[in-house]
């Protein structure tokens, strides 16, 4: 079972060229519901905006090899290791969730694409890799819904409580979910195969409505605020310490001006759940 193509299983049934017709109009919803999601929101106009002024005010400019250093760590830090999260389990769950559905994605493109009729010849890891892919988003996903959101761990609502901005995560835990018990019951065309394709065209056809769309600008934003801080724009903000002498002088500092530079835990002390 870990080793079979249920995809080609399942296309013995359907109209030839089906899958890859389904896969194609998903691919082009993700790139027409991003457009039009950047468009509605004046995301791609806001973020180029800001470059422009950044680069106004900049103290110097960076060189290539700046820029390049910064590009890597970028990469590293805020892509693949999702170093703006603090809460070690947030992170954790959304990395597995994260390559979960990098690898289920390309491996269901795989053994649709690439063998779309035979699934006796598809290489074993493949289908082993979609199981292991859905499988970690499953994890992450149900992890992140019932135990890390922050209305559920840090205000007391019920995990069932669904709004709006729920689109993404619940309809891509339901296709996933879907897929396991589709392909774990031996395939083919009934209707779980049915309701699993109804659930990833709502994750996909969704996007506009959804975060689906943040994933292709966000890389973008986290390497301008990397320049903004090494060409001395800092994004408008301050960036004097309160050990700065100019700083400690301010009138708002009288009453911290001798106050240890370390003080303590603060609100982090413990989690917010005093609800």
């Amino acid at each position: 079972m870990l080793t079979e193509n249920v995809f080609a299983a399942a296309a013995q049934d359907l109209p030839a060229g089906f899958l890859q017709w389904y896969l194609a109009v998903m691919v082009l919803a993700v790139v027409a519901g991003t457009v039009l999601d950047m468009v509605h929101k004046g995301s791609a106009r806001y973020f180029f905006a800001n470059m422009a002024r950044a680069k106004a005010k900049r103290k110097r400019a960076l060189g290539g090899g700046e820029l390049a250093s910064i590009a890597v760590r970028t990469a590293v830090v805020d892509v693949m290791t999702s170093g703006e999260f603090c809460n070690p389990r947030r992170r954790i769950a959304h990395l597995l969730t994260m390559y979960g559905f990098v690898i289920y994605v390309a491996a269901t493109a795989i053994m649709v694409f690439c063998y779309p009729a035979s699934a006796g010849g598809t290489p074993d890891i493949v289908p082993a890799l979609w199981w292991i892919g859905a499988l970690m988003v499953a994890v992450g996903g149900y992890w992140f819904w019932f135990f890390i959101r922050v209305d559920v761990a840090a205000e007391g609502r019920s995990p069932f409580r669904v709004v709006k901005a729920d689109l993404f995560v619940l309809s891509l835990v339901a296709s996933v979910t879907l897929g396991l018990l589709w392909a774990g019951t031996g395939g083919g065309t009934g209707w779980l195969f049915w309701l699993y394709l109804v659930a990833t065209a709502v994750l996909f056809l969704g996007v506009p409505w959804s975060k689906f769309a943040h994933m292709f600008f966000k890389p973008a934003a986290a390497f301008e605020k990397r320049v903004t801080r090494a060409d001395g724009t800092a994004e408008n903000l301050p960036t004097q310490s309160r050990d700065d002498p100019r700083q400690r002088e301010r009138h708002s500092m009288e009453l911290l001006r001798d106050a240890p530079m370390d003080m303590g835990l603060g609100i982090k002390r413990e989690a917010p759940r005093h609800y």
